[in-house]
């Protein structure tokens, strides 16, 4: 598997000491460009224990591999100001569970707006997790907020291995997001009661029923029911419990995938998680970017795209339609291949797209679809004979007979799939080859 060593270098580490949270902050982007250690917030959190939670349980995430659990390295997680709201995000060691923390209510002073990492480690997540009350607490996020004095001039170094999977696993879990549906909403009780009866196994499977303000468990797939592969994957919900307000469940519009997302609301602040269709499944092998990375337009589209982007909070697709002069279509496969660079996520409570920038190498960005890129090497090579609304692709293991517009292929992937982890390579290379008008019989 492909990885590339990531260094996310501190000024000092993060802490928690008399009340003051600092978080400190590896390189970014921010509005007035890359920052070796950028500066965003500086001020109270009202909601002090169930933000101290919220963060931990992002950070949880980071650390855990869900399928086929083992100890593994610690990512830290990234976190986005957008001058309203601090957006803290994080993807598990294997790939399949997406979570994130939004925290809506911000008293003081946005000094910045930009993407980072941010330092959680041991000593940090111990003070955590004794904070309690509804008291005040005062967060910084930038290295001139820590509070710590005795490392003065010392710098945190972490080197770690990323997976090319985390960063395909972002920009896959916006598109499969952006197909949800709202499934249902429960309020505080009742969510407590509903996550609190599921099975705790990683691997245990279940279908959630809505049944009138409430879920029950369902034993199999029935109408607007939910499936949550991997019960044990949503365990970072529970120690939020005690402060939750409601509970809203996501699943696809069509009952195409049996992926969901799971959305607590807290006091000011709303965590979400996403989980994958299994759980040996990480998101980041879902194809769900493909069909629109394979068009034509859709690098250049997103140079015209990503200029209009500006760290907004929500990113409104007629506007940037109307801003960029492009249909909707092709904003949408625009942000699709800014995905890929980690450049925008999805937020289901809002309906929206949102900026960010993930401090990836982009250099690698390009290699990271390698069923894209064996598509268009076929479609280069002249492997592909158009045949109306059908093609044939000559390749090593035979000919493969291609349904256009079906997406069908008489490959073994999609006799495998069928097309539920998106198309094959060889239904890529037939499209494409049909847009550049390859060799075409009737």
């Amino acid at each position: 598997m492909t990885q590339a060593i990531q260094a996310y270098s501190y000024a000092g580490p993060s802490v928690l000491a008399d009340g003051k949270l600092g978080l400190s902050t590896s390189g970014g982007t921010a509005l007035s460009g890359p920052k070796t250690h950028p500066r965003f917030f500086s001020g109270l959190l009202s909601q002090a224990a169930p933000a101290a939670a919220g963060l931990l349980a992002v950070a949880d995430v980071a650390l855990t591999r869900y399928h086929q659990p083992r100890p593994g390295w610690t990512r830290d997680p990234v976190v986005t100001c957008d001058g309203g709201r601090l957006r803290f995000e994080s993807f598990s060691a294997c790939g399949g569970v997406y979570a994130r923390l939004d925290v809506l209510e911000l008293d003081g002073d946005v000094l910045d707006r930009g993407t980072t990492n941010v330092d959680v480690n041991g000593p940090l997540r111990e003070a955590l997790a004794r904070v309690g009350g509804r008291d005040p607490l005062h967060l910084g996020v930038g290295p001139d907020e820590l509070t710590v004095t005795t490392l003065d001039g010392a710098v945190v170094e972490k080197k770690v291995p990323l997976p090319s999977r985390w960063l395909r696993g972002f920009a896959e879990v916006q598109v499969i997001a952006a197909g949800f549906d709202l499934r249902a909403e429960l309020a505080g009780p009742q969510a407590v009661r509903f996550l609190r009866s599921l099975p705790r196994s990683a691997r245990a499977t279940v279908w959630a029923l809505p049944a009138g303000r409430d879920l029950r468990v369902a034993g199999g797939a029935g109408r607007g029911a939910v499936c949550l592969s991997g019960t044990g994957r949503i365990a970072t919900l529970l120690p939020l419990l005690r402060f939750a307000k409601a509970l809203r469940v996501y699943g696809p519009a069509d009952g195409s995938s049996t992926a969901s997302a799971w959305e607590l609301e807290l006091p000011g602040m709303r965590y979400t998680l996403a989980v994958s269709p299994e759980p040996w499944r990480g998101f980041s092998g879902e194809g769900a970017v493909l069909s629109d990375l394979a068009t034509d337009e859709a690098a250049g589209d997103a140079d015209v795209v990503g200029m209009l982007l500006n760290f907004e909070p929500t990113v409104e697709l007629g506007l940037l339609a109307d801003r960029s002069g492009l249909p909707i279509e092709r904003v949408r496969a625009a942000l699709t291949q800014l995905g890929t660079a980690g450049r925008v996520g999805y937020d289901l409570h809002e309906a929206a797209h949102f900026h960010r920038e993930l401090p990836y190498d982009r250099d690698q960005v390009a290699q990271l679809n390698p069923r894209l890129t064996a598509a268009r090497a076929l479609a280069e090579s002249g492997a592909v004979r158009v045949l109306g609304d059908a093609a044939e692709v000559t390749t090593d293991g035979g000919v493969r007979r291609v349904r256009i517009a079906a997406g069908e292929c008489t490959c073994p992937w999609w006799f495998d799939h069928r097309g539920s982890r998106g198309p094959c390579k060889h239904v890529l290379a037939a499209r494409i080859a049909a847009r550049v008008g390859v060799e075409v019989t009737t």
